[in-house]
């Protein structure tokens, strides 16, 4: 498959893509250097806007132009247009000893987010990670928190099939991601759904319209493509070692955006850290957004 370099951004660590529909613009973080990007495809233009802390994961919510985003230490709402910041009533417990790490909104307008022991310093530099101090959160629609897994090493993927009754969601320290039953905005039934793969960890996902899981590597160089019955139906190598998250948009959500970072790459990874896309074979799902209360 015929990979591009859309943005030679040189994120430490990008993460958190996301695809804006109504801006033809995809949307993407650096987390270490507390940033939020912004490509609009058609200008091909590029904007960043700064924070106070690691930004890890984003979501599109029932109100346009207004974001729902998790920072090391808290969810916030964002408005993009003004960069009008306002507090969504989500306080990681721990924290700064822990972060959160990916989150993704359900089809049922909760917003689910994992944490990790914090491994980014006050100076965006670099920490060690440690097993068994994350925990996947959900908040719903009310602002409600539930707990619904402990003991998590770094939370990773967060993808719903295309029918809304299966949930993926990853260890990466485990290079483990399982899948649960998912109903009525609750998870059950947890097992293996893929692991063992010697190529990298598994870090970020998207989900096709087929059902296919398209799991970013990091430290394996490539983007594994899943089954749904778990087995490997083809592996997309990638110019970089270190491959993050990735989501489907375009005009066809047929187009693959795909964050990378460059920290921790080896040399001659000179694109690392910029932002890619591919051309899939089959268009992903629209994305699915936190539904505010009225």
């Amino acid at each position: 498959m015929d990979v591009r370099c859309l943005v030679p951004a040189g994120d430490r660590c990008g993460e958190g893509a996301l695809w804006s529909a109504a801006e033809g613009a995809v949307y993407w973080v650096d987390i270490n250097r507390f940033l939020i990007h912004r490509h609009d495809l058609a200008a091909g233009a590029l904007t960043s806007w700064f924070f106070d802390e690691p930004v890890v994961a984003l979501s599109l919510t029932t109100a346009e132009g207004q974001f729902l985003v998790a920072l090391g230490s808290r969810l916030i709402f964002w408005w993009p247009g003004t960069d009008r910041r306002a507090d969504a009533g989500f306080d990681l417990p721990g924290a700064p000893r822990v972060r959160f790490n990916d989150g993704r909104s359900d089809p049922d307008g909760n917003f689910w987010v994992g944490s990790m022991k914090n491994n980014v310093h006050p100076d965006g530099e670099m920490g060690e990670v440690a097993k068994g101090e994350g925990v996947l959160y959900r908040m719903d629609p009310a602002g409600k928190v539930t707990e619904w897994r402990r003991d998590l090493g770094i939370s990773n993927t967060l993808c719903w099939s295309p029918d809304g009754r299966l949930f993926y969601f990853g260890d990466t320290l485990e290079n483990e991601i399982r899948v649960y039953d998912f109903a009525k905005g609750e998870i059950s039934g947890e097992r293996v759904h893929f692991s063992g793969f010697d190529r990298g960890l598994p870090d970020g996902s998207a989900i096709d319209s087929a059902g296919f899981l398209w799991n970013c590597r990091f430290g394996g160089g490539c983007i594994v493509r899943v089954a749904p019955d778990g087995t490997i139906d083809r592996v997309v190598e990638m110019p970089v070692q270190n491959i993050t998250t990735c989501v489907f948009g375009g005009a066809d959500l047929k187009t693959l955006f795909i964050t990378t970072a460059s920290a921790g790459a080896p040399p001659g990874n000179r694109l690392a850290g910029s932002l890619f896309a591919l051309e899939a074979p089959v268009p992903g799902l629209p994305e699915n957004r936190y539904r505010l209360p009225h």
